[in-house]
């Protein structure tokens, strides 16, 4: 692996960063973003690790805050 190496916040598998989806929260809404400032939260390309972060609220718990997250972010796994 070369590069930053980061985990996926649903299932904890370790991976290049280019391989995961990166989030951030913007006005207390999850909003995906590589280029985002700000702390990042990351998940796998996998939908199920999307539904599992969301379930288990590890966006909240790893972004340190409270976020909003929108159905329609489960598109991006499609």
């Amino acid at each position: 692996m070369t590069g930053p190496v980061r985990s996926c916040i649903g299932c904890g598998r370790k991976a290049p960063q280019g391989e995961l989806l990166r989030f951030v929260a913007s006005e207390g809404l999850l909003v995906p973003g590589m280029k985002e400032p700000g702390r990042g939260a990351y998940t796998c390309r996998r939908l199920s690790c999307f539904e599992r972060a969301v379930s288990r609220r590890a966006f909240n718990r790893t972004l340190k805050r409270n976020v909003r997250v929108e159905p329609e972010l489960a598109s991006l796994y499609t």
